[in-house]
């Protein structure tokens, strides 16, 4: 599995969860949110994986 992130993927996520107010520096809502929605975004592709090898 590749986990390299090309530069300019970095640095769009990087400025979507980036947050001044925070003391990590990212907005944990936001993060999770985006975190989450990926994972139903798998889990529908799984489905449908499942679903077509059947």
């Amino acid at each position: 599995m590749d986990l390299e992130l090309s530069r300019e993927e970095y640095e769009r996520i990087a400025e979507l969860i980036h947050s001044d107010s925070s003391p990590v520096g990212i907005d944990a809502k936001k993060t999770h949110i985006l975190i989450l929605h990926k994972l139903l975004e798998i889990e529908r592709r799984l489905v449908r994986l499942e679903a077509a090898a059947e």
